[in-house]
């Protein structure tokens, strides 16, 4: 055998990443197993993590054996604990230690919940597929309670894309929840001066006018200061009479990244160069939300599947080039959008990161759709040969739009 690659996570860098790594064994030749490439990640699943604001989870969680074993990649289900690069071993919480001759850490970012009296025990979010999984729960559950305002009513914290994404969808959840005649009220709550304030100038009007028409109400300037089980207490004083909190507000890497001896930024990212090498750690490479990444001379890589999956091909493709002294590829990726889904007013297309309006309504909500169903999914046929063509260290054009 000619080494070991370990890859921690199995989102979307790290899926990629694994699947990067096959494909690169095979393009060198190598047969299956000459190298050994496992994944360790909590859950055997990959999560289609970007679609849990979705009223329908079913197609957001897929079999990790499905899109792993044609490959002859391995998969460790446990939580990984500790990453010793001196010894280059990681261990989990189950009390397994094992060794690598190459690491590519990628085990994403999770939603920060600041210690607000009454959050963790009441408040709900859309982080994970068991995060989504417990708020539809929740609010399945309403229907058996009296139809008062505060079982009528979600508050959102965190006016980004993720908090305008559920904030959208909820009216209808509430609605189909308790049924006919219940006028559901949703609050959407965020510390800055405007909602969707990472959108830009020419978002705003458009982001401002969907949530109007999905009567999604905005307070904005204010933070959230106590929750529990029947309201919500703003920074204000204000009280809101509210059954459900969906908590949006703040992201940051996995706390892994603290376990190597490197600067991190606010995000708690590790710098990256651009092969994703982590730098200042020997043979441990980083992609997805745990890397900051260039991708151009002035920004660098969001913590988004769209540069989270890009970032996991190459990083695959440049473990197995380093460990086996093949040429690796640099990763610059050369334009950059946002499609932000509106729920029932459409959605929003933007180009550049200057995030200029091309497309909206009806016409972006397509290609949005087109994103979540197909765009950002392995192909699911079990088919070695098209799992390693799709993991091919390219990046792909923009998302289509006004067609």
């Amino acid at each position: 055998m000619d080494g070991r690659v370990v890859v921690l996570g199995s989102g979307f860098a790290g899926l990629w990443a694994a699947l990067g790594a096959a494909r690169r064994l095979d393009e060198l030749g190598r047969p299956q197993g000459s190298v050994e490439i496992t994944v360790i990640s909590r859950q055997p699943y990959h999560d289609i993590r970007v679609r849990n604001y979705e009223p329908d989870l079913t197609p957001c969680r897929i079999p990790l054996q499905q899109l792993l074993d044609p490959v002859g990649v391995g998969h460790i289900a446990a939580d990984v604990t500790g990453i010793d690069a001196a010894a280059a071993t990681v261990s989990t919480a189950d009390g397994g230690v094992y060794g690598y001759d190459r690491l590519v850490l990628a085990v994403g970012s999770s939603v920060v919940k600041p210690d607000i009296p009454g959050l963790a025990e009441f408040g709900y979010d859309v982080d994970t597929y068991a995060g989504a999984s417990r708020l539809q729960t929740h609010l399945r559950a309403l229907s058996t309670r009296e139809p008062d305002p505060a079982t009528a009513t979600a508050v959102v914290v965190g006016a980004g894309l993720t908090g305008i994404e559920i904030a959208s969808e909820l009216p209808t959840m509430l609605s189909d929840a308790l049924g006919p005649g219940v006028t559901p009220r949703v609050i959407l709550v965020d510390r800055n001066a405007h909602v969707g304030s990472d959108m830009g100038e020419s978002a705003r009007p458009v982001i401002e006018e969907a949530l109007a028409a999905n009567k999604v109400e905005a307070i904005t300037g204010v933070g959230v200061g106590a929750v529990d089980d029947r309201s919500v207490t703003l920074s204000s004083g204000e009280v809101i009479d509210a059954a459900t909190v969906v908590w949006c507000a703040g992201m940051r890497a996995n706390p892994l990244t603290e376990q190597l001896d490197v600067p991190r930024d606010r995000l708690g990212r590790l710098p990256v160069d651009d092969y994703l090498r982590v730098e200042g750690v020997e043979r441990v490479f980083a992609a997805g939300d745990v890397a900051a990444a260039k991708m151009d001379d002035e920004h660098l890589s969001v913590m988004s599947c769209q540069h989270g999956r890009p970032m996991g091909r190459y990083a695959g493709h440049n473990v197995i080039s380093d460990l086996l002294g093949a040429p690796m590829l640099s990763l610059r990726i050369p334009w950059y959008c946002t499609v932000l889904d509106l729920g029932p007013a459409g959605a929003v297309y933007t180009e550049g990161w200057d995030r200029k309006v091309v497309s909206r309504g009806a016409q972006a909500k397509a290609t949005k759709r087109v994103i979540n169903g197909q765009r950002i999914y392995p192909p699911l046929t079990g088919d070695p040969a098209d799992l390693l063509a799709a993991a091919a260290p390219v990046v792909q054009d923009p998302p289509a739009y006004g067609q």
